[in-house]
């Protein structure tokens, strides 16, 4: 990996587009194509009951055969109206499974194939479900170190929760993708340009969501708002924040945005952006001074929004992300691994 000569906190890096797939909005949207990725792994589904009275799920990657108690675990962190289901996922649960590693994907409440109780959801700046998950992990004892991934929105719930918690995180090491450092400039740049379609789909998508779980008598927040948003700005400010205790989007995007806590992180952490990403600008991009001299900021010219692939053919891809997030993660893993006595394969 190719760094800058004065600061190894930003990385150059090595990923380059395949040559049949250049575009970063084809980027973006070929790992949603049917044949794009065909890997299913077992799940098992646990149901979390949280601290206050909530409930969401865990999906549990079944391994092909019986693994050491203490053997690293992976958690992953979906992103935006996602779930275990999504292709990256995916990807990456068959990424640990060939390294014999235990991994698990969180869901953000009312996410996925289940319904949290309580009349909320989830939004960017999260971090206390993700908390007493991991709190919970390592109290069991079950598992050996813990390393995590989060994609998107669920990078920066990653983000943000290693800042906070900074050296008290159990936490060996990270990984955030794509992640919307700056909730401002992310919500911006889905109005500029072809970016107008995911914001769409997007919210066509978190509508229905909300519209499953509330109805115009039930809801905590304007229903006639909400249902006529056609910005995330908008919706936010009709429902992400009031469900969740924010005076309005800009007070929901200036606690929750994660570049405010690169600075406090004390676990060794990988972030991953592509200048190109349709979600947001290259204007979400920090300057070295405000990251924490653990984290590395890996810019790559393309990629698109949780694309990077990188060769291959339409028909057999090749991913770049998958094989990153481990090579980053296993040497912290392995270490750690060898330091409590766990067998790590």
């Amino acid at each position: 990996m190719q760094t800058e000569a004065d600061d190894k906190r930003i990385i150059v890096s090595e990923f380059r587009p395949a040559r049949w797939l250049r575009n970063r909005h084809a980027q973006t949207m070929f790992s949603s194509l049917p044949w794009a990725w065909r890997g299913r792994p077992a799940l098992r589904r646990e149901e979390l009951e949280l601290p206050d009275g909530d409930l969401t799920a865990v999906d549990w990657v079944v391994p092909d055969g019986p693994l050491p108690k203490r053997t690293p675990l992976l958690v992953i962190l979906h992103g935006l109206e996602s779930s275990a289901e999504s292709t990256y996922a995916r990807m990456l649960m068959k990424a640990a499974l060939e390294r014999h590693w235990h991994c698990c994907v969180l869901h953000f409440r009312d996410c996925g194939d289940y319904r949290n109780r309580l009349p909320r959801r989830y939004h960017a700046g999260e971090t206390n479900d993700l908390r007493f998950f991991v709190d919970r992990l390592v109290r069991s004892g079950d598992h050996g170190p813990i390393v995590t991934a989060g994609y998107s929105l669920g990078g920066n719930v990653l983000l943000k929760y290693l800042g906070e918690t900074s050296a008290g995180s159990p936490v060996s090491a990270a990984v955030a993708v794509c992640v919307p450092l700056n909730l401002h400039e992310c919500a911006r740049a889905l109005t500029i340009g072809f970016s107008k379609i995911y914001q769409r789909y997007l919210l066509k998508r978190m509508k229905k969501s909300v519209a499953g779980k509330f109805d115009r008598h039930t809801a905590a927040f304007d229903w006639e708002r909400a249902m006529s948003a056609k910005t995330f700005a908008e919706f936010d400010d009709a429902v992400t924040a009031p469900l969740h205790g924010f005076a309005g989007k800009d007070d929901y995007y200036d606690r929750c945005s994660s570049m405010h806590f690169l600075a406090d992180i004390e676990t060794p952490t990988l972030i991953i952006n592509a200048l190109d990403d349709p979600f947001m600008t290259p204007g979400v991009i920090p300057h070295r001074d405000r990251l924490s001299p653990q984290v590395s900021l890996e810019i790559s010219e393309a990629g698109g929004h949780v694309g990077f692939i990188e060769g291959g053919t339409p028909w057999r891809p090749r991913y770049y992300l998958p094989r990153r997030v481990v090579e980053f993660l296993e040497p912290y893993a392995a270490k750690t691994a060898r330091k409590t006595g766990a067998k790590h394969v």
